[in-house]
Order: C-alpha cells, then sequence, then structure tokens
C-alpha cells in the first residue's frame, strides 16, 4: 500500500476464486522476481465476496505467511485502496476508452495502463513520485539501513 504499485492483476468476465488465485499469483511471482521472498506481516485487505473468502484464496495465503484482513459487509474500509485504485482504473480507462470490443482487448489495454500507472503516473500522496520511484527509494533506504548496522 506504501507505493501504490500495482503488482499482481487479472482480467475476467466473473468475480470467481481463480479470477483472485491468479491476481494473487502474479503479485507472489512479481515480489519474488525481485528478490522479496518473506512476505510475513503483509496483510491482504478486501471485501467479504465469496472469491476473497473462499477456502482455497485463504489457505494460499496462509501458505504464503499472508494476514487476510477482510472489511465487514456494506463498508469499504478495510480495501479502501484497492476501491480507489479502482476508480481511477475505470475512470481514466475502462469509461474514457470503451466500448470495448471483448475480454482480450480490455487485458491488453489494462496492461498498458497499469505499466503506465507504476512507471509514469506520479501520486500526491508519494511526494509525487510514481509507485516504482517510491519503492526505489524505499528499498534502497533499507537496503542502506541494513548495511550500516
Amino acid at each position: 500500500m506504501f507505493s501504490r504499485r500495482i503488482i499482481g492483476w487479472k482480467a475476467a468476465t466473473e468475480m470467481t476464486t481463480p479470477l483472485v488465485l491468479d491476481a494473487l499469483e502474479m503479485a507472489l511471482w512479481t515480489r519474488r522476481t525481485e528478490g522479496i521472498t518473506d512476505l510475513t506481516g503483509l496483510v491482504h485487505h478486501n471485501d467479504a465476496g465469496s472469491q476473497y473468502t473462499s477456502i482455497t484464496f485463504t489457505q494460499r495465503l496462509i501458505t504464503e505467511g499472508i494476514d487476510a484482513s477482510v472489511g465487514s459487509v456494506g463498508d469499504a474500509y478495510d480495501n479502501a485502496l484497492a476501491e480507489t485504485h479502482m476508480g481511477l482504473y475505470k475512470s481514466e480507462l475502462i469509461w474514457p476508452d470503451g466500448p470495448w470490443q471483448g475480454h482480450n482487448d480490455v487485458e491488453t489495454a489494462t496492461l498498458d495502463w497499469v505499466h503506465w500507472f507504476n512507471t509514469e503516473r506520479s501520486h500526491e500522496s508519494i511526494q509525487d513520485l510514481t509507485p516504482i520511484q517510491a519503492e526505489q527509494t524505499h528499498y534502497t533506504h533499507r537496503t542502506g539501513l541494513a548495511e550500516a548496522a
């Protein structure tokens, strides 16, 4: 959450457990390719949708050492940042560039938008940095402190 970076996503026509598992697997793969393997203390925020409360999804979080945090039905407090990201995605890509020809068009456009969002779009909440810049700054500082100790 601290960097606003999108590290796992999936486009689909239905909200199902395989959809959210695929997005989680992409996020895990992204972090591992960057050398981040210990996810202890990570909290996965989401709403109370059945795809997030499924045994399969919950077990995958447990296996990775990720804590689930599910908001109560009818509020968006636990996943407010995710809801904000979805609002940006819809207002910056889906609504202005539609109507869409199909799933593949949305998926390709989403890939491009996520790349732009992470690498070019600055965010006031992170000192006008891009999410990638915010993470680079964080991990450089964190590594620097570890080496100095």
